[in-house]
């Protein structure tokens, strides 16, 4: 691992401590057990949710093994399901992406902060939002929501009654003065459709949209609503779409990020596994960052891994 990504890894970790003001309370143990593999904690579950980033993938590469492990808990009679803080592609594309990872996922079994966007915005007031989103997919999955792109025109800024934080691609350093200047002038509603600071690519970590809300937060005194893990309301969209919907004691959340999934996890009752190999912790030690974050998930393993799973 190069000394870069160990740095860029080191200050993700120190931006999510320096919010943890902003995210959910929970409950902790005070150890947790170490494993090889997720075939060797799965037993006790019912459902398995998992990360994407940095336990499935990491960007458009697939992690190895990680299919022929998902492939060992339905085979052990396990309900498995993604949970997804990716909000900046339709759910059209993400399993189009999956498929060609390798996965086989049905469309109920992969639930997105876009999706919990969506849900959010059906239950809000009408505005005229303006969206710090990709352009390249258009309005998909927009189309009954007053929405425009913002780009370099400070007049889409004045003009937004709110605004949307989807996908950082294309966003730059003029755009975020514009839309903190706009804020100062003139608070107005932000929703945050990823909550993550970073995420996983092959060349490093990218910014993703909570890194900007936050530093809006800062910059301009308003408070994001954030959609998405660690945020309950993600959980509870991917709880309805699965029937029957278990005891929280039987669900186990799997992922890389302290801040994110463990304690998205532990704040809804579930257990939760910390994987190491892949992810935000890489360059880190987990040991030393789970004494930090006084984020403490049940297990640690390096890998969801591909032994056969216990029943």
């Amino acid at each position: 691992m190069s000394g870069g990504r160990g740095r860029e890894a080191a200050a993700a970790f120190e931006a999510y401590l320096g919010v943890r003001s902003r995210l959910p309370a929970a409950g902790f143990g005070r150890g947790w057990q170490s494993a090889e593999s997720l075939a060797e904690i799965a037993g006790p579950f019912d459902l398995v949710l998992l990360d994407a980033y940095g336990v499935l993938n990491v960007g458009d590469s697939p992690i190895p093994g990680a299919a022929e492990a998902i492939a060992a808990l339905r085979a052990a009679g396990k309900s498995v399901a993604v949970v997804s803080n990716s909000a900046a592609y339709p759910k059209r594309v993400m399993m189009q992406r999956y498929a060609r990872l390798g996965f086989d996922f049905a469309p109920e079994e992969v639930v997105t902060s876009r999706e919990a966007l969506l849900a959010h915005l059906a239950r809000a007031p009408r505005l005229r939002w303006g969206a710090m989103m990709n352009p390249d997919y258009g309005m998909e999955d927009f189309e009954s929501i007053d929405v425009s792109f913002l780009g370099d025109d400070p007049a889409a800024y004045a003009a937004a009654e709110g605004f949307l934080l989807v996908g950082t691609d294309g966003w730059t350093e003029t755009r975020q003065s514009l839309l903190e200047a706009a804020l100062r002038a003139h608070p107005r509603p932000v929703v945050v459709g990823n909550p993550d600071i970073v995420a996983p690519r092959e060349t490093g970590l990218s910014l993703e949209p909570g890194h900007f809300a936050h530093l809006l937060a800062d910059a301009a005194g308003i408070a994001p609503v954030f959609l998405g893990k660690p945020f309950a309301e993600i959980y509870r969209l991917a709880l309805h779409q699965l029937a029957p919907k278990p005891a929280p004691e039987r669900v186990l959340m799997v992922g890389d990020t302290l801040h994110t999934d463990i304690l998205g996890g532990r704040q809804m009752g579930f257990a939760t596994s910390l994987v190491t190999g892949h992810g935000a912790l890489v360059g880190l030690d987990p040991a030393e960052a789970i004494r930090r974050s006084g984020i403490v998930p049940d297990f640690v393993i390096r890998s969801i891994g591909t032994a056969p799973c216990p029943g």
